[in-house]
Formats: C-alpha cells, structure tokens, sequence
C-alpha cells in the first residue's frame, strides 16, 4: 500500500494476532482466523517505485497493479497518482476500506463509508488516472453496493472487494488484556484469512448483481477475503468475479500457495470440461433469489410432488409389472 509521505506511518509490533479452529488455541490447530493492526506501508515512497519499475522490467508480461492510498487532499492523490503511473503499473487499486489506522486524515474505510466523500474523491483520482482504477471498498458497511456504485459511477473501471473486517480479535484469558497486546493495550483492527470467505462470497455476490443490472456495458470485479485453495477461488469466480486475490493466505503459507491455487482451479475446470475462467464465470448468481420467493419455489415444488405422488388417473394406466410402484404411489401415508 502506497501513498506519499510514509513518514506519518508509524506501526507497532505486535501487530498481528491468530484466531484458531481448536476453541483451546492448541498451536497444532488449523488457522482460521487473522487480525491485522498495521497501518499502510512504512517504506519510502521512492523504494517502492523503484520495485515497481524493477518488477516491470523483470516481467514486461505480467499485470502490475499499484495499491495507493492517500488523504483528503486533492493535489497529493494528483501527486501520488502521477508519479506511481510513471513507475509503469497497468492499473491502480485505490484503497477506500482500510477499517483502521490514520481515520482522522479521512484515509481507508473512512471514505468508503461516507458516500459524499468518496464520490468527491472518486472524481479527483478519475480525472487524474490514464489507466484502469479498481475501487475497493469496505465490508465494515450495512450496504456494500452503494459505495460501489458511486464508484463506478464517478469513473472507476472496476471494483475490489472485501477488505478485512473491523473485529477484536480475543482476550487473553490469564493476562485479561486484548490481543494483538501493545505495552498492556491493542484497538481493534482488520480480520481476514478463512473465516471471512462466507462474508466475502456474499459482498462479491452483492456487487456482481448490481454491475450486472446497472452496468451493462461491464465492469471489473476483482474478488477478496478467505482465499486459500483453488476452489475458494472457483467459488469467486462462479459468483462472477473476473479476477482473485490472496493475501493472508501467502502470509501464512508462503508463496508456494499461489501455484497451488493454480492447480486446484485447473482441477475444478477440468472436473466439469470448462477451458477458460469465460466458461464459469458468473455461472452461479442467477441462482440467488429472495427468502419470498424461496417460499413460493418450495411450495410449487410440494405442490408437483404431491401431482406425482396420486399415481395413476385411470384403471387403464396399470402397466401390469410395475403395479408395486404403481400401488405405492397412491399411497397416502
């Protein structure tokens, strides 16, 4: 994550605390949960241009896209996008949902939440970018397609969702001081890895319905929260996102992780003959309705089994070897 002074950034350790499945915290336990109190990148701005353009250099044919996050000032978002465009990225992920940190310099969720402000902002970062911007917004919102839209709406090519979710992660039972422990004292902070992923698939479904319905013309949809095997990926995919990523789960795992994402999507299309991501994609949401309608589809459903069930309409139906299904089905107990 970048933006231009990270002079102001200023993170603690510890930083990070772990949420297992084993409700004791055994350490032989499966990670389910990860929680974040840091801040964006304390590095120099000029550090990470310089990998930027390194990275560029080293894969002239991949997709390089820049993270950028500033404060509520017109000239520096110009400034920041400027001068991470001349790096060489394809494209910039603007970071309106960061659910802690610097809110006082309306950075992070603190736009994301405000819809006023993030359409203010939104204007000056699309009226500034030569190249595609993906918004990405907070879950830490009643209704995540309203940002979204105003998003898209003020020139953002595509979104990116979710950022991690405003939690605390524990308290220490025997000390009786919340976790990550700072000298006695932590805040909260952002949760992530694999418990997140239901929360996600149904923000991610939420915005795919509302691009679908009220973009037409197609937009972007970038899917995050809880990705550590290629069917978590396949999941996004289905709801109709057009690309996935993964953070927690590389931190965790280590960079070994993505091939195996790789590999265990490829499985998934080979199980059902897809040969593009295009074959997939979206291929689950229409299957989303109301609980209203639920009722009426159940019902309609009882309704022709109840149909079947009567069996036979006249004596002249009986087929003479099946008459033991036949009796059965005008069996009404």
């Amino acid at each position: 994550m970048v933006s231009l002074d990270a002079g102001k950034v200023i993170n603690v350790t510890p930083r990070y605390a772990r949420l297992r499945a084993d409700p004791n915290g055994s350490t032989k336990s499966p990670i389910i949960g990860w929680q974040n109190i840091e801040l964006i990148s304390d590095r120099p701005l000029e550090t990470m241009l310089n990998e930027f353009k390194q990275l560029k250099k080293e894969y002239p044919d991949r997709i390089l896209i820049g993270s950028i996050m500033e404060e509520y000032n017109k000239a520096a978002w110009h400034e920041l996008i400027e001068r991470v465009e001349e790096s060489g990225v394809d494209a910039l992920e603007i970071n309106f949902s960061c659910p802690h940190g610097m809110p006082e310099r309306k950075m992070g969720a603190a736009v994301g939440q405000d819809c006023a402000l993030l359409e203010e902002v939104s204007g000056w970062i699309n009226e500034k970018a030569t190249v595609p911007v993906w918004s990405k917004m907070t879950p830490n919102i009643t209704d995540i397609t309203q940002p979204s839209r105003i998003a898209l709406k003020s020139g953002s090519e595509g979104i990116a969702a979710i950022n991690t979710i405003m939690s605390v992660m524990g308290i220490d039972l025997k000390t009786l001081r919340p976790e990550p422990c700072v000298e006695g004292y932590s805040t909260p902070g952002g949760y992530s890895a694999r418990a997140v992923h239901p929360i996600a698939l149904a923000k991610v479904m939420q915005i795919a319905r509302l691009i679908k319905e009220e973009f037409p013309e197609g937009r972007s949809l970038s899917a995050i929260g809880g990705v550590e095997t290629g069917n978590d990926a396949a999941e996004f995919i289905l709801l109709g996102a057009d690309t996935v990523q993964v953070c927690t789960g590389v931190m965790m795992h280590g960079y070994g992780l993505v091939k195996k994402l790789c590999t265990e999507l490829q499985d998934f299309m080979r199980m059902h003959d897809f040969t593009s991501i295009e074959d997939f994609r979206g291929a689950s949401l229409p299957y989303f309705t109301t609980h209203t309608d639920l009722v009426q589809r159940q019902k309609e459903a009882i309704k022709q089994r109840k149909a079947i069930r009567m069996g036979l309409q006249s004596d002249k139906d009986w087929t003479g070897d099946g008459f033991v299904k036949e009796t059965e089905s005008m069996v009404s107990n």
